[in-house]
This record gives structure tokens, sequence and C-alpha cells, in this order.
């Protein structure tokens, strides 16, 4: 049975979907004002080894993730420039052809690195009547109220407040700056609706004059809309843990009057050289950036998968070159195991499956995983080991199925007597001499080195 960290409880949990035929799923995306770096895309990567092992599991699922493409202010707090009128002015683009662009960008990043689209992707702006509903549903419960600059949530009316990153609300209150717009009730109050100035680009009609909506409201709304009052599984990055999701918290549970979602998972940050990565600090990468380097995007998801999700990563080029290295040794030793024709006991094949079963439904455990996966491949080698390989790699997503010999294993120097006996052994298989064939092999082998026979011939590895 899978088990899951879920971090409402703090806890691993069982997973016990709502339906047992489909899991409902909602994942944060981007805001498609700017590329989306190396870090973002560590979330991802986490989201969709998730999705794997759900799918591994037997589970179908229903996944929803949202494009923001209005209403993401450059302070999570609600102030300052929403961040898609800010990149429309420097760049001198509309926001829709920043948006289109961006957005592009992205998918194109995902296929890159093996990550799976889910199933219903949702931009904010194709929802903006759904959410201006929906703030009209918190205002007749009286959650929302108005004032000069828009619609907020009054977070005094939801005792349980800061429940998913355990904040205590006075603490909060105690050590709050001086909050600029003394009209709201509390200075933890976040937008649900923000009145637009007239030359604020991005604006729609409303009970409340032009405007547009706060970023938190979307994901309550979209996810509603698509996955019902009540779902499965809501993941992101741990920098959504204080704000916005305890924000989608309130609003939701504060609508319905109940638990809206059963599970909180979240990926831990990437850092790089062991300090913050951000836009902010310019020490940010793309895929395309690092795949200018010499870096495949399968070689950053594999960087990736070799730390748990729950863990820092810290991101260094060192770290890239041993991802590389060690991404290629792997495909040497499958390709090895590939062009065998010798057999696996089921006996030895069941223990590898259960120990890789066992550490990806322990709460992701992805190293261990792949621990389990190189330790295989020292087996003898065996055309079953590679068909396994190439089952586990539906939740690694690491291309194994493309395994071949690491170019310095290729050039490394083979013995003369080796490169000898394996000619006579080729010469004995054309005259279809096979005693002869085998005991070559065997001595070979004896010396330690395989033949791996192709339709084009032959090639010599070390074992």
């Amino acid at each position: 049975m899978l088990r899951i960290y879920n971090t409402l409880s703090r806890q691993k949990e069982d997973f016990k979907p709502i339906d047992e035929k489909a899991v409902r799923m909602y994942s944060c995306g981007p805001t498609v004002y700017s590329f989306a770096h190396i870090g973002n895309m560590r979330t991802y990567i986490f989201m969709d080894i998730f999705r794997r092992v759900l799918k591994y599991d037997g589970y179908k699922i229903k996944g929803v993730m949202n494009i923001t493409d209005v209403g993401h202010l450059l302070s999570d707090s609600d102030s300052g420039e929403d961040k898609m009128e800010k990149a429309s002015r420097e760049q001198q683009k509309t926001p829709w052809e920043i948006a289109e662009f961006y957005t592009n960008i992205f998918f194109e990043d995902l296929k890159k690195l093996n990550i799976s689209r889910p199933e219903i992707i949702a931009k904010a702006t194709d929802h903006i009547d759904d959410m201006i509903k929906y703030v009209q549903a918190l205002e007749e419960k009286g959650y929302g109220y108005e004032i000069d600059d828009g619609i907020y949530f009054d977070i005094a009316k939801f005792p349980s407040y800061g429940k998913l990153s355990r904040l205590s609300l006075e603490d909060q209150q105690a050590g709050a700056r001086v909050e600029v717009n003394n009209q709201k009730h509390n200075p933890y109050d976040f937008a649900l609706w923000k009145k637009a100035e007239p030359e604020h680009i991005m604006q729609w009609p409303s009970p409340w004059g032009m405007g547009y909506p706060g970023w938190h409201i979307e994901c309550s709304t979209m996810s509603k809309k698509y996955l019902g009052s009540t779902f499965d599984i809501h993941t992101g990055g741990v920098d959504h843990i204080p704000v916005h999701h305890e924000n989608e918290i309130a609003q939701s549970e504060a609508l319905e009057g109940k638990k809206t979602v059963n599970y909180w998972v979240h990926g831990e940050f990437m850092l790089v050289n062991n300090g913050k990565m951000s836009k902010s600090l310019r020490n940010t990468y793309t895929v395309s950036q690092l795949e200018d380097m010499g870096y495949p995007a399968v070689v950053f998801r594999y960087f990736c998968l070799n730390a748990h999700y729950r863990k820092k990563l810290n991101f260094t080029f060192e770290g890239m070159d041993a991802a590389k290295v060690s991404y290629s040794r792997l495909l040497s030793a499958l390709y090895q195991h590939k062009m065998s024709q010798e057999k696996t006991s089921e006996e030895v094949l069941a223990k590898y499956k259960k120990d890789f079963e066992d550490a990806i439904n322990d709460d992701l455990n992805i190293p261990l995983a792949l621990g389990v996966l190189w330790t295989m491949t020292k087996e003898k080698k065996s055309k079953d080991i590679f068909e396994l390989a190439l089952e586990m790699d539906k939740v690694f997503g690491l291309n194994l199925k493309d395994a071949k010999l690491d170019v310095l294993d290729a050039q490394e120097d083979i013995p003369e007597d080796i490169k000898k006996m394996a000619e006579e052994r080729l010469n004995a298989k054309k005259n279809k001499d096979w005693a002869t064939a085998d005991s070559l092999r065997n001595e070979i082998k004896a010396k330690g080195y395989s033949i791996l026979d192709s339709k084009d011939g032959y090639t010599i590895v070390k074992d």
C-alpha cells in the first residue's frame, strides 16, 4: 500500500482515495511571466513521479494543473504589481502574448523532462466568471468584505487559519510589519478580488467594478470545478505552504464547510551552491541553458531522482557532471543485459520487483528505488533484468529503453588475447562450430570479460 507524507498531519499516512477507481489530484502550475527555472522544474518532476507511482499501482488519475496568467502579485501577500503586468511593460508585449510565449516554453520543458501533462490544464483567464461567483458566495457567507481596493477574506472568521503551516496567528500579528492598507480588518487578510486602476491592462467587469482575481482564488475555484468539493491530493512546492496553500484551505473550507483536500504533499527547495535559488538573485538556470552546456534534460531528471522529494537538493555543476557519468554508466550496464540471451530466475526477479515497489510506495522513496535498480544491474547478464528495468522505468521516466554502451566503457583498452579469442569465436559461429564458440565465450568470461552479440557482430565489455 502506498504511504505518503501529509503536510497537514506532519506524518506518513496510508493513501486511501475517495474513489477507488480514480484519484483526483490538483497541482499548482506556473505563473507564466518568465521562464521556469530548474528549481521550479524539480517540483514538476516530483509531481510527475507521484503520478507515475499512482499509475504503477493501478490507479487512474484525473489531474488538474492551473496556469496563472493573471492575479499573481509580486508579493505573495497581495502587494506590488501583477507579475504579468510587470512582464508586459518590461518586455513590451501584451500580457496575452507574454502568457502564450512562456506557457509554450513551459510545456516544451515538461516534454524534455519526460513529465506527463495532467489531464486538465486550466488557465486562470478562462475561469474569471467562476471566480467571481466563488467570491460572491464567500461574501454571502460572511467571509468576504469590501474595501477601497478590493474584496478580502476575513481570516478572523476562520479560526483554524494557519493549520497547514502550523503558524500561530497571534505570533504572526505580533511580529507583523505596519500594514500599508489600514482598511483591512487584519494584516493577514488576503485579496479575493482586486479593483483595477484604469490603466491596468488585465481587468474584467464584476459586481465590485472592473478588476481581476486574487492569486489564491483561482486554485480553489478551478479545483472545485473539475475535482469536486473534496478531492484526494494537492501538490506544490514548500514555498506555497505558508501563504498560497494556507489561503486556499481557508477560502475553500469556509465555502464548503468541510475538509476539501485529504492529502497535501509538497516538494522541497532546490538550492544552488548551498544557497537560495531565485530569479531575483540571478542564480537560476533553465532546462535549455543546461542543454546548451552539454547536460541533456534527462540527466537533470536523473540528478533530481537521487534526492528524496522532501529533502533539499543542492544544485552544482559538479553534481551534474557526476549525474551525467552515472546515468551513462547505468545505460551501459543495462545495455549489457539487453544484449544477453541468458535468463534470470523468477525468484531473483520477484525479489527485486518487491524491493522496488516497497521503495516507491514508502513516501515515493525514489533514491532507494534507484539503488534497487543499480544493485540489479550487477546480476549475471540477462535480458530478463533489462525487461524488469523497463517496468521500473514506468516510474523513473529515464528513457532506459535507449540503453547503450558508455563511451568510456567502449573505449576501454581490451587485451589483445581477449580480442583474438573473440575473433576466433566469431569464426567458429560462422562455421556453426557451436562447441568451440561456447568454449571460447566461457574462457573469455573467466578472464573477466563478456561478449555481447548483435546483428552487426559483437562488443567486448569488461565485467
